[in-house]
């Protein structure tokens, strides 16, 4: 469509379009609501969050010491991020490449003298992480995919699928695809192997039975609807790479296998009739934790909504290994998260839920909830991780949730501190603080010394 056309359907002049179309003019309510009229879209359409991530994203890469010889103001990134997008872009994976070609240096210096003695070595690659691409893609279709649930829905159907006997349903209604499904011993690696010569899908019997449910629905999203899989991930430009697009279908797999778990409508009811009570949940649906508290945040249908949550895993390293945002909080994606987070406190009270009323440094708040979850194949002796899991939503929506009860949301005394990364971060008297902030030079002063290095003790 030509700009002369658009701005006639918009009953306004080509010139001003122009001025719009070059940020120097805003866009009008009114005109939004032509916009919407005009092309039946919906005003969710035309939110910033896109802008808003890929300006949080530059603030992180410019918070690199490196450039601390080239002060740069968030308004500055934030005019790059709007203004020109495709150039931010280009800036973070340029950013990109320099992290990865840094860490590999390190790498290659740590492993000189035990690479030149084996043959074998695996050369050190610089290639952007496929998790990283998934990860954003997640984020862009804020953690809800349509065609998957209707898939679940059919296969409810087809299967006759009942709550206490999902299991069987599913290998009955296999075995009528001419798949078979067996269960072998739990002593090796493998939990779950489709033999596509035989058609016959192996489930460790050491899987607890949340864990065989999932697997087996994960495996009948892989062979059934592959088609839709790669519908979904070929479609998108931002997975770059095979290996990003395989990863992504394997995490579309098993969203799938948690709308067959945890149908929809079902789900959303419970959740909201029993104020997100995660435990209740999981017992309710026969499901895990953790399998709960992803299925809560993928609850984004326009008529039955739920919480807007944010939900993030890590290890006890601090490595995040899962992370998504509904709920409007920003996750480091180059550096360590805050360590004041409860999602890494929760490492202290293992199997115990820690509530947290948190604030961040641009004023936003937050409710957050965190639990470690036990991950292994079971059995005496079998090695088992052990991660936290982090589930939060703005605070106005926190009165929603049973773990608010006999809180107070007002009490802004009460709430904690926190930050998305050291470097980002303005306050000055955090104990937990390991690097000094991006926007406050560094004064180390030898006859006084506060909390930490990098902290001022005579702040606030």
């Amino acid at each position: 469509m030509t700009q002369a056309e658009l701005a006639r359907r918009l009953g306004i002049s080509a010139s001003y379009l122009n001025l719009i179309e070059h940020n120097q003019r805003p866009l009008t309510a009114q005109l939004l609501i032509a916009l919407a009229q005009e092309f039946q879209l919906e005003f969710s359409d035309f939110a910033a969050d896109d802008d808003q991530r890929l300006a949080a994203h530059l603030l992180e890469a410019f918070a690199d010491p490196v450039f601390e010889e080239h002060p740069l103001n968030s308004s500055d990134v934030r005019e790059l991020a709007a203004s020109s997008p495709t150039i931010a872009r280009a800036v973070l994976a340029l950013y990109e490449q320099f992290q990865l070609a840094r860490e590999a240096l390190a790498e290659l210096a740590e492993g000189h003298y035990a690479q030149q003695e084996s043959a074998t070595a695996t050369p050190l690659r610089a290639d952007v992480l496929p998790s990283e691409e998934v990860n954003e893609f997640i984020q862009r279709h804020m953690n809800y995919f349509a065609e998957l649930e209707l898939l679940a829905e059919q296969l409810w159907v087809d299967a006759k699928l009942k709550r206490g006997g999902r299991f069987a349903g599913m290998a009955e209604w296999l075995e009528r695809q001419g798949i078979g499904v067996q269960l072998t011993g739990g002593e090796g690696r493998i939990v779950r192997r489709y033999d596509r010569d035989l058609r016959r899908i192996s489930l460790s019997e050491a899987l607890p039975p949340s864990s065989r449910n999932f697997q087996l629905a994960v495996q009948i999203a892989l062979i059934c609807h592959h088609e839709t899989l790669e519908q979904l991930t070929d479609a998108d430009s931002g997975l770059t790479s095979e290996s990003s697009r395989t990863l992504a279908r394997l995490i579309l797999a098993h969203y799938f296998a948690g709308a067959v778990l945890m149908p929809y409508d079902s789900m959303w009811r419970s959740a909201v009739s029993q104020r997100y009570d995660i435990e209740l949940l999981a017992n309710r649906f026969g499901t895990s934790f953790e399998q709960v508290c992803h299925r809560l945040t993928t609850l984004r249908r326009p008529e039955a909504e739920g919480v807007p949550f944010h939900m993030l895993r890590v290890d006890i390293a601090g490595n995040i290994s899962k992370r998504f945002s509904a709920s409007g909080i920003r996750f480091a994606r180059f550096s360590g998260a805050c360590p004041r987070w409860n999602v890494f406190r929760a490492f202290q009270t293992p199997g115990m839920i820690r509530v947290q009323v948190s604030v961040m440094p641009d004023g936003a708040k937050f409710f957050c909830v965190a639990r470690t979850v036990a991950h292994g194949r079971g059995g005496y002796g079998a090695p088992r991780a052990t991660l936290a899991v982090g589930l939060g939503c703005p605070l106005d929506h926190a009165s929603e949730l049973v773990y608010a009860d006999g809180i107070d949301l007002q009490d802004e005394d009460g709430m904690l501190q926190v930050g998305v990364t050291c470097r980002l971060c303005d306050r000055r008297d955090c104990e937990q603080r390991v690097l000094p902030s991006l926007r406050q030079p560094l004064q180390v002063r030898e006859d006084i010394r506060g909390v930490s290095m990098y902290t001022d003790p005579e702040s606030g």
